[in-house]
């Protein structure tokens, strides 16, 4: 077992399969749903993270994979649907989709979305959500989309068994995706159980964190291998390095999370889930020291990524200090990871003066570094005084923000 690796802590076993009953969930198999025939999926991915998500899909197994608009669709077996949503760091959801028609108004959505066999997917003592997206379709408002599944599915189960689930939208056992597009409906089952961006190691945060997902796919990003250290000089909580450890570590995303939404699937099958989660599992390595550091002028922040950090196996290894970068002597020869704080993070403070010396600190104190900073506010850019070898549009949330690559010689 890897140091620092302890797999009951912090979390439960997995869930044990759930028994059949009359009112329950039918037999595997059985309801022929579109996933099944098709053998198809789908990971929602943040905006200008699909070719990575993609990559990161081949990797773990899935096949055929395309990326689209904020998405990636993927072809992949159980096993593989199992590997993708524990292992992924970038997609924030995996769908299987449940049926596909064509959706000219919301009478249709109802009617088809009362056809599924909904009890086998879920009991009458459980609880459901419906997630909703519509674009260039004649119904307009998500919510009122939302609002018909989850009367079609409250109304299949009165009717069919005389009770019916309720709805928890904080943490239901079942999350329903409704996804409409010029007129043509997807119904799906959400696989993650979840934002899958929710790693579980945050205990603790900040204000306007940044989002898993984004830091995971600036690691990525940054090609960091371990070769050379890594350094956050303005960590905040901790995102930047605890994705660092993730990435290093070969640590499964979900590897906190409690449960997933695939163990609702009629054809679950949770021998399969269990080798497969443990064959990632010992798949983690130990993180060596002196190779992930951080620091951060606020000593609430170092307290908060430190209690973060300690979630992760090997994160307790990592060296955090409270220090402001400009009192650094250097930090020459490794990747410079960082999000500049702006707007509320910056109180009534200026970033534009904050980047400045930023940029004069990676001039004169960093050479032979390659930096890798994460501009919210795209205005900051030209603040810093280097020139960019590239910029990459990356979305934090509603942000629209850019990674820039900065090579100091």
């Amino acid at each position: 077992m890897p140091r620092g690796m302890d797999r009951s802590a912090g979390r439960r076993s997995p869930r044990k399969h759930r028994p059949k009953s009359a009112s329950g969930p039918a037999g595997p198999g059985r309801s022929g749903f579109l996933y099944q025939k098709s053998g198809r999926y789908f990971a929602q991915v943040p905006g200008g993270m699909e070719e990575l998500a993609a990559a990161e899909i081949l990797a773990l197994g899935g096949r055929n994979a395309e990326p689209t608009v904020r998405g990636v669709h993927f072809d992949a077996k159980p096993a593989v649907v199992y590997a993708v949503t524990y292992g992924t760091r970038l997609a924030t959801r995996v769908l299987a989709p449940l049926l596909t028609f064509p959706c000219p108004h919301s009478d249709v959505l109802y009617q088809k979305a009362h056809t599924l066999p909904w009890n086998s997917l879920l009991r009458t003592d459980e609880t459901f959500a419906v997630q909703s997206n519509v674009a260039r379709s004649a119904i307009t408002h998500s919510q009122f989309a939302a609002l018909r599944v989850k009367d079609a599915v409250a109304d299949r189960f009165q009717e069919r068994i005389g009770k019916r689930p309720s709805v928890d939208r904080r943490d239901p056992d079942l999350w329903i995706n409704l996804h409409i597009h010029e007129d043509t409906a997807t119904i799906s089952l959400d696989l993650s159980g979840g934002s899958l961006h929710k790693r579980g190691y945050r205990r603790e945060g900040l204000e306007a964190p940044m989002q898993e997902t984004l830091a995971a796919a600036i690691i990525r990003l940054a090609e960091w291998d371990g070769g050379r250290p890594i350094h956050d000089p303005m960590c905040g909580s901790g995102t930047l390095l605890c994705e660092a450890v993730m990435e290093y570590c070969r640590i499964p995303g979900g590897h906190l999370r409690e449960k997933f939404g695939f163990e609702r699937l009629p054809d679950f099958d949770p021998i399969l889930w269990k080798a497969v989660r443990q064959r990632m599992d010992e798949d983690i390595r130990p993180l060596p020291e002196d190779l992930v550091f951080g620091g951060d002028s606020d000593g609430k922040a170092v307290a908060v990524a430190r209690a973060n950090l300690k979630q992760l196996p090997g994160g307790e290894t990592v060296t955090l200090r409270r220090t402001q970068f400009q009192e650094l002597e250097g930090l020459e020869n490794c990747v410079i990871v960082a999000n500049p704080p702006y707007g509320v993070r910056m109180g009534d403070g200026d970033p534009g003066e904050l980047i400045t010396e930023l940029g004069d600190f990676l001039k004169q104190r960093c050479q032979g570094s390659t930096a890798y900073l994460y501009f919210g506010d795209r205005e900051l850019i030209k603040r810093v005084g280097l020139k960019p070898a590239w910029k990459k549009p990356l979305r934090n949330g509603g942000l629209d923000g850019r990674l820039v690559k900065y090579e100091l010689y």
